[in-house]
């Protein structure tokens, strides 16, 4: 219980500084979001202070005192209230962010998934094979596709499977069909979001193809592994039974770990291919300077990230024994 406990207390003071971290980022970017909504809204290259005034007072956007806002800022995410979005205005920033966040959700969510099982399956074999021809190729690959620009591969499967052989969309969520459950909907779905996902399951199984790999090294030399071998046991055993289930805590932390840097990267990805999710939206934010918008969205990513590290520290002790022990 101890443990446990301290490790919700570590996620809530993490939670807090990121909140807080979130309020004071954007409102270091130059620029006044009211002020440019009004160059939007009326097409002049000079304003009324008074509008600009007007602006901020409606949007919720109008104390000075940064303290005071940020005690109305920690109010409001409490009651799930983040404002009006300046970028769809009138329209609040959860109905914004409710119909975006579905998308990178399902996108990230089964890139990483499918990631983490084929880069751990790859690494596995290549460790159990080590200084074999296919480890030497699975090693050299990953290291020069790692190397290589996530948006650069977009473009390139963009290039080659929307416009020159026209087999997926280029652009969008959907495309003819309503947004509805039917067959068709979902092959559209599908279809659409095909391309996006190929492009971050280039690159998104490499850590784990390389961790899982140096650390199955490792494992398989310990001398449990060489006594389980002079002892008879099958070599299907010593590889899945001992050797991988020991080395797999690390992959697993970092399974977590690169949640962050996968939907960083989707935000690209999703604006290459004009994809309707989170990315795409936090660029349009940020071009803007929708500050509830950038903040929601900011927020929304450091939960999902943060939950999903407090998982992992929970599962620890059920994944390895040996963590289990230390933490007694």
């Amino acid at each position: 219980m101890v443990y446990y406990i301290r490790k919700i207390g570590y996620f809530l003071l993490t939670l807090w500084a990121a909140v807080t971290l979130n309020f004071i980022i954007p409102r270091l970017q130059p620029g006044d979001p009211a002020e440019i909504m009004v160059r939007q809204l009326t097409g002049r290259g000079e304003v009324d202070p008074a509008q600009v005034a007007a602006i901020r007072t409606m949007l919720g956007y109008g104390s000075d005192n940064v303290f005071v806002a940020y005690i109305q800022y920690l109010g409001q995410m409490l009651q799930g209230d983040f404002g009006i979005s300046f970028t769809y205005f009138p329209f609040p920033v959860t109905d914004v962010i409710a119909k975006a966040l579905p998308w990178t959700l399902v996108l990230v969510g089964l890139t990483q998934l499918l990631s983490f099982l084929i880069g751990t399956l790859l690494g596995a074999v290549a460790a159990w094979r080590r200084n074999s021809r296919f480890d030497a190729t699975i090693s050299v690959g990953s290291t020069f596709v790692g190397n290589l620009q996530s948006v650069w591969i977009g473009l390139m499967i963009l290039y080659v499977f929307a416009y020159q052989l026209g087999w997926f969309p280029a652009a969008g969520g959907y495309g003819y069909t309503d947004e509805d459950f039917s067959w068709l909907h979902i092959t559209d779905v599908i279809a659409h979001g095909f391309l996006p996902a190929l492009t971050l399951m280039i690159t998104a199984p490499i850590g784990f193809i390389l961790s899982m790999r140096n650390t199955m090294v490792q494992v398989l030399g310990e001398d449990y592994i060489r006594l389980g071998a002079a002892a008879g046991l099958k070599q299907r055993t010593l590889a899945l039974g001992y050797a991988a289930r020991n080395a797999l805590l690390p992959v697993v932390t970092s399974f977590a770990l690169s949640l962050g840097v996968l939907m960083g990267g989707s935000i690209l990805i999703e604006t290459v291919f004009d994809y309707p999710g989170m990315g795409r939206l936090m660029g349009e934010a940020t071009a803007a300077r929708d500050f509830p918008l950038m903040q929601a969205i900011l927020l929304a990513t450091i939960v999902i990230v943060l939950t999903a590290n407090f998982i992992v520290d929970l599962l620890y002790p059920l994944i390895d024994p040996r963590a289990r022990k230390a933490k007694a």
